[in-house]
């Protein structure tokens, strides 16, 4: 990976001027949190709050796309939070001997 360029001044008369750089959005990723037979509805919006700091009425409304469509998303980050908040979700799920299972999925635009 190349060093950032240093924003470019030129002189104008006694003003510098500075040039501004864009910086590129980072690629987002979306948490998919898929469902089971087997984990509790309780435990799923529980993550969902704990985790993923959703009030209990998003996470009681993500927990039931959860259970009706067989996914859902608990959130969007760029891909070193998400991958974070997956690892937490596996080790709760771990810990209190669920199979709860999610992914990530790249979004697009």
């Amino acid at each position: 990976m190349s060093e950032p360029k240093a924003p470019q001044r030129r002189s104008e008369g006694n003003i510098v001027v500075q040039e501004k750089i864009r910086l590129k959005r980072p690629p987002m990723y979306a948490v998919i949190l898929l469902n089971d037979d087997y984990t509790p509805m309780d435990f799923v919006t529980w993550v969902l709050q704990t985790v993923f700091f959703r009030s209990l009425e998003d996470a009681g409304r993500i927990m039931m796309e959860v259970h009706h469509n067989g996914k859902g998303i608990a959130g969007v980050f760029t891909h070193d939070v998400a991958r974070t908040k997956v690892v937490q979700v596996e080790q709760m799920a771990r810990k209190y001997e669920h199979p709860l299972a999610c992914l990530l999925e790249a979004c697009e635009g």
